[in-house]
């Protein structure tokens, strides 16, 4: 439902506020080349060169060179499945598929193959996806070297017009399209299409969904599925997007030379989504699953307001964003109480492509609790319409806009190929004019004074629908007591009830400004080579620095104390398994709801997580809020608040987990996967419900509260910084705590993890579709600690993954995403896994299973050829070489550089590693970790369907 509730940061990083709106009549055709900006008061950032060729192709060009030395390709099609006839469904995306099955100038199979010996791997640099109204197709570019680029255009062009579509590939790829479907078919995208058949019962894209039927698939010939192709690729259907450190001028001559000699044809204008009823009114439905969490939704549907993108658009959108962020702001407050009436609740209002907008409000519950949350959350509703906001209320949120704003014009130089790209699609299919971040804040400094409470109010009240005599939707595990009806009164009264003004609320300051005497310094020294500072302080924690020009006015800081999932026993399984709802009990001073408002207009994080040996967390903020980053960091060690209210968090977030546990295969493998593995060893098995139902802040507190309080501490800080700065402002906040121990333990103590002695076969049940199976197979390997191995099972890896994707994909079509994998682990001696997993149909699982085996026994019996190698090994070596063009890479090595000095050196050496790996190292790692008898069979077939051996 493209631009429904449309995020407000993208309509505000191309805002322009000023002008009178163009009249509807003077919009151009929807189906016409020209661009948005040409009929809009939007002033366009000139950074862009927009081009049209003679056929009617547009093009967009951007130079980026932050990061350096690398590029990105769109290539933009107005054509999905809205595009289909009745027996054409699925043929959208069927031709993304073939786009990869061979064209004039890629003999079939060889597409891929290309893209990764130039390194780019298939599923995170090579990529497509359908939607309704567009196919979008991607490559990420590790180069931005003349030959690669024109490479790249070569195959957008192929893929534009020149796809053979062949029979023989087509009946190879039906497999995978089906593997697909079947893949897909989970009880989320089962609910999103009922209750898009509910709401929109009328309209074209309720039938239209980009997968197709079962029928029109197995039906589809080359013949007809070239007629779609060639009916909807056409010139004035594309839109070529490049971004990244290329010559603008060279990028241009490139698009002409492949793109000119492309004959114009006739553009079909595209069908509506519609048609969508405004009168539609006063219904009520029931969807039920297993796997469903309690919902109400209620929705009226109007008119599309037909409104070009403009000056006072931009004004009237940012009004109403306001008024419905507020709305959503009271339901966050109620929904974090210590007796919520509800799990989460929203109001909002977005089109539905062009043919309606839609007002609804969402209500999720516990199960069974629907009508009092269905009543609190229709009160607020209704008091906000009725009494309006307050000024404390619009300032909270303008505050979030304008530090926004601020953040994007600061930030603007160093913007990455991919946001620079999808700025520039935004204005494909969407029409919105890309602007400058600069100039966007300063138009909405100029508008800033009229953001008034009257004004909010106003503006949501023209758009949104009252929701008189809705449509009403339930889903959930089990039906409503009362069913329809009770649903249509429930509302009725909610419309009916007393409504009070609201209460003002009153906030304090942040109150975790002094943590005493700073720190001071006991050892200073920078690592030669990569330049990274590593500071000790006097109380024991470890500050890691590495100033960076790669994301202007932009600071990323990670945390790890000592602890983690080392802390769980046999005994006590669950100790730290709260971590991660620490941060909803707030802080002492400050409960998690109050904080929001507090720390309004702020750009901070907030919040720990648990890895093997550590409790951690990963920010990003400013240079501006670095010091308030810090502070609330530590008041959340020092201070946690362990309000009720964040037990009640986590016990809605277990229910609902178990209850869906075993609804598709992969969530069933992961509730029994870990107990399989280590024979049942509790600290890696999932428990019993009740067990996580019983834990509480008061036992989180005695598991984990001296780790907080006396373990050891690594800071790292990435990114626009002023060193000496950051160092004071570490000296007082985590350097002023008392003196924390020296070192991470090695948690000696604990019994090793082991990998299953019990190899037999295991087969899982789960509750889905009766087709759905999937395919596990792991093998025992080692730790970390050998560098030049480990990086030999991860090119053994990629290596599987290409055999694998070859075989089960492209050569038998017989699965959609085969997988492998390689965990090392660095805390757990003498612990790794390697797996496979293939998700299949129920009858093929012979099928798979063997080819699966036959791969590994190939891999094992002999090197694999010169090609596979390069294909597997160069987007390695590719990643590698980029590592460090990102502040996330940069992070990887400064995070612990203290701690774990050797990651460092493993970093500097892996390039040189991996390019001296040989095929036959490959084949040494297969034969040694790989063997029959050692891997482990999970199956996963649904509940009934007999074993496939």
């Amino acid at each position: 439902m493209r631009g429904y509730l449309t995020a407000m940061l993208l309509a505000l990083a191309t805002a322009s506020l000023g002008a009178a709106p163009l009249a509807a009549k003077e919009r151009p055709a929807r189906d016409d080349t020209s661009w948005a900006f040409e009929h809009s008061d939007i002033p366009v950032d000139e950074a862009y060169r927009f081009g049209r060729l003679g056929n009617g192709m547009r093009y967009i060009i951007r130079r980026n060179a932050t990061p350096a030395g690398i590029g990105v390709v769109r290539m933009d099609v107005k054509a999905g499945s809205l595009d289909e006839a009745d027996h054409e469904q699925g043929f959208a995306h069927f031709v993304e598929h073939m786009a990869f099955n061979g064209s004039a100038r890629v003999p079939e199979g060889q597409m891929i193959p290309l893209l990764e010996r130039e390194g780019l791997a298939f599923g995170a640099d090579t990529n497509a996806s359908t939607g309704l109204d567009r196919t979008l197709y991607k490559l990420d570019l590790p180069r931005s070297d003349p030959a690669l680029l024109d490479t790249a255009l070569m195959l957008m062009r192929e893929t534009a017009s020149n796809l053979t579509i062949s029979q023989e590939a087509l009946e190879r790829e039906r497999g995978v399209v089906l593997a697909e479907m079947r893949d897909r078919n989970t009880w989320s995208l089962r609910n999103t299409v009922a209750a898009t058949l509910f709401f929109y019962p009328r309209a074209r894209y309720g039938q239209r969904f980009p997968i197709g039927t079962a029928e029109t698939l197995n039906a589809a010939n080359a013949e007809a599925l070239r007629t779609f192709y060639e009916r909807e690729y056409v010139p004035a259907h594309v839109t070529l997007v490049v971004v990244g450190d290329f010559d603008v001028a060279a990028v241009e001559a490139g698009i002409v030379r492949h793109f000119n000699d492309w004959r114009a044809k006739a553009a079909e204008p595209q069908p509506g989504a519609g048609p969508v009823d405004p009168r539609d009114h006063d219904r009520a439905a029931i969807h039920l699953d297993p796997a469903l969490a309690e919902r109400v939704t209620v929705q009226r549907n109007g008119k599309w307001l037909d409104q070009p993108d403009s000056v006072v658009r931009r004004r009237e959108g940012l009004l109403r964003s306001i008024g419905y962020d507020i709305v959503n702001r009271r339901l966050q407050r109620l929904s974090h109480t210590a007796d919520p009436p509800f799990r989460g609740a929203g109001f909002g209002t977005g089109d539905v492509f062009e043919a309606a907008r839609s007002t609804r409000l969402i209500v999720d519950t516990v199960d069974g609790k629907w009508r009092a949350g269905l009543d609190a959350a229709g009160r607020e509703y209704r008091r906000a319409l009725s009494y309006g906001f307050e000024p404390v209320e619009v300032a909270e949120q303008v505050a979030q806009i304008r530090t926004a704003l601020t953040n994007a014009e600061a930030s603007a130089a160093t913007r990455s190929n991919a946001v620079l790209a999808q700025l520039a699609l935004a204005l494909v299919d969407d029409e919105l004019v890309p602007s400058t971040p600069r100039s966007a804040r300063e138009r909405f400094d100029a508008f800033a004074q009229e953001i008034t409470p009257a004004a909010v109010l106003a503006a949501m009240k023209r758009e949104a629908l009252a929701l008189e005599k809705p449509l009403i939707r339930f889903q959930g595990r089990q039906a409503p007591e009362g069913g329809e009806q009770a649903l249509r009164e429930t509302w009725r009264k909610v419309m009916r009830a007393k409504i009070e003004p609201p209460k003002s609320g009153t906030f304090a300051r942040f109150g975790y400004t002094d943590f005493g005497t700073p720190g001071t310094v006991a050892s200073d020294r920078t690592v030669p080579g990569l330049g990274i500072r590593e500071i000790r302080f006097a109380n024991g924690v470890m500050l890691n620095l590495k100033k960076t020009d790669l994301e202007n006015d932009r600071v990323r800081v990670s945390l790890a104390i000592d602890g983690g999932d080392m802390l769980a026993t046999r005994s006590n399984p669950l100790a730290a398994e709260m971590t991660a709802y620490l941060d909803e009990g707030g802080l002492a001073l400050h409960s998690r709801d109050d904080l929001e408002t507090i720390l309004a207009g702020r750009t901070v994080g907030f919040g720990l997580s648990r890895s093997e040996a550590s409790f951690d967390s990963r920010v990003a903020t400013t240079p501006r809020d670095l010091e308030l980053q810090l502070q609330l960091l530590t008041a959340l060690i020092t201070a946690p608040g362990y309000r009720p209210e964040g037990e009640v968090q986590y016990r809605q977030q277990i229910n609902n987990y178990f209850a869906q546990a075993r609804s598709t295969p992969a969530s069933a493998l992961q509730m029994e996967l870990g107990a399989i593995l280590s024979d049942h060893d509790p600290r890696f098995s999932l428990q019993k419900v009740e067990d996580y139902r019983q834990l509480t802040y008061a036992r989180l507190q005695e598991d984990i509260g001296d780790r907080l309080e006396h373990g050891a501490i690594e800071v790292g800080v990435v990114g626009d910084i002023d060193e000496e700065r950051t160092i004071a402002l570490v000296a007082a906040t985590l350097g002023a705590l008392p003196a924390r121990e020296p070192a991470f333990r090695s948690h000696g103590e604990q019994p090793p993890r082991t990998f299953a002695k019990d190899r037999r076969p295991r087969v899982i049940r789960h509750a889905g579709p009766d087709d759905q199976a999937l395919l596990r197979i792991t093998w025992p390997t080692r730790d970390d600690g050998d560098p030049v191995e480990a990086l030999a099972l991860e090119l053994l890896e990629r290596v599987m993954r290409v055999e694998l994707t070859d075989q089960l994909r492209e050569a038998l079509g017989k699965a959609y995403s085969p997988s492998a994998s390689s965990y090392l682990s660095h805390e757990w001696k003498g612990y790794g896994v390697f797996a496979v997993n293939v998700s299949a149909e129920v009858s093929e699982v012979p099928a798979v299973r063997a080819a699966v085996a036959q791969v590994a026994a190939d891999l094992r019996k002999a090197p694999v050829s010169d090609d596979i190698l390069q294909r597997a090994r160069q987007p390695l070596v590719e990643g590698l070489q980029n590592a460090l063009k990102s502040n996330s890479g940069w992070m990887a090595l400064v995070d612990r550089a203290q701690t774990r000095p050797d990651t460092i050196e493993r970093f500097e050496k892996a390039r040189a590693r991996v390019l001296a790996l040989t095929a036959a190292d490959v084949q040494a790692m297969a034969a040694r970790y790989l063997a029959p008898e050692a891997g482990l069979e999970v199956l996963v077939l649904p509940e009934g369907a007999s074993q496939a051996r």
